[in-house]
């Protein structure tokens, strides 16, 4: 099974010389064989609890621990075998640019935010700060050039920090008119440097009010109905669709509808997955021939050219996946597959 080396504290009891017993917390490294793992949304932790492989002065071998794993703590994560499913989430998860479809940028007066957003989470990439001398009767001149800095510097984060081959939406939030003076100077600056991924980009841009310019100001963005609707396109709102078209399709046609791995296989077989949507959890399970099945059942899916949706298990198109065993899928055309019972029963009637 796989296996994870971390840093964590445990408590120890000693005794000393008069008898009394003693219990010291203790920060040390353990090596466990992962049995469990558990998702506490509320601390935004991993708790991983499995026994002990390696020697320690603290725990003993075969002993259970449970470690505890926090955003940007270091761990090392060791498996049999590395399949295509681990590798592509270990790289994903390791570059927010490739799952991060939403992009925001609020602002104000010298301040800057600058964020990238996926169906989970919201990472600030850079924030900036430029001092803006206040207008003086007569001259304006200090005051301009201040304001120049601070959207240059803003223009440069933006082609930094954003894949606008990945990006479906850029919002660009800001009480006042900071936001409509900065688009309109970043659009005239892309046009004299002929910065194409700018200015093809231009319908991207989604200019919107916010009480200020730091990343709080975001939740009362996504509260807007109206940007909800624009968001439409995001990786989650994606998988809603898709999710949504599957059960439509039940209804309507159910030979291009299957779920359950038996049928879904079946349909891989004959090549007729047009939408594979399978919950993260099945990536996950500790029998290691489980995974390996449905790891082979994306790669023949992906063989055929199919669009593979891996959903995320604490989503709640994941939770509505689940609820028909984790795996269905959109057929291109219609397929009718017999049971195995009712071939048995032919096979028998055939003997007699």
């Amino acid at each position: 099974g796989d296996q994870l080396t971390a840093s964590t504290v445990r408590g120890v009891k000693s005794e000393s010389k008069t008898g009394s017993v003693s219990t010291d917390r203790v920060r040390l490294s353990l090596t466990i064989a992962i049995e469990d793992v558990f998702f506490d949304s509320y601390a935004c932790a991993l708790r991983i609890n499995g026994r002990n492989i390696a020697e320690s002065k603290f725990v003993a071998f075969g002993q259970y621990h449970t470690l505890d794993l926090e955003m940007n703590q270091p761990f090392t994560l060791g498996k049999a075998e590395w399949d295509l499913i681990s590798l592509q989430r270990v790289k994903d998860a390791c570059d927010i640019t490739r799952q991060a479809d939403v992009a925001a940028v609020t602002m104000q007066e010298g301040l800057a935010v600058v964020c990238l957003m996926t169906q989970y989470m919201t990472v600030v990439r850079q924030r900036i700060e430029v001092p803006i001398p206040r207008k003086r009767r007569g001259s304006t001149t200090n005051y301009e050039k201040g304001v120049q800095r601070f959207y240059e510097q803003i223009y440069r984060a933006i082609k930094q920090h954003i894949d606008f081959g990945v990006v479906k939406v850029v919002i660009l939030g800001s009480p006042g008119f900071v936001r409509d003076q900065f688009f309109d100077y970043m659009m005239a600056e892309a046009v004299k440097a002929e910065d194409r991924a700018i200015i093809e980009s231009k319908s991207k841009f989604l200019l919107v009010h916010t009480s200020s310019g730091h990343k709080g100001a975001l939740e009362e963005v996504m509260r807007d109905p109206q940007i909800k609707a624009r968001l439409a396109d995001t990786k989650s709102a994606l998988e809603a669709r898709a999710i949504d078209k599957f059960y439509q399709m039940l209804n309507d046609e159910p030979d291009r509808a299957f779920y359950g791995y038996h049928d879904v296989h079946k349909a891989a077989e004959n090549g007729a997955i047009g939408t594979l949507m399978v919950t993260d959890e099945l990536f996950r399970a500790a029998d290691v021939p489980t995974r390996k099945k449905y790891i082979q059942l994306v790669e023949d899916s992906q063989a055929t050219n199919a669009d593979v949706l891996v959903f995320s298990s604490l989503h709640v198109s994941g939770e509505r996946l689940n609820q028909l065993a984790g795996v269905a899928a959109i057929l291109n055309f219609p397929l009718v597959i017999e049971s195995d019972e009712e071939s048995g029963a032919e096979g028998d009637d055939g003997q007699e």
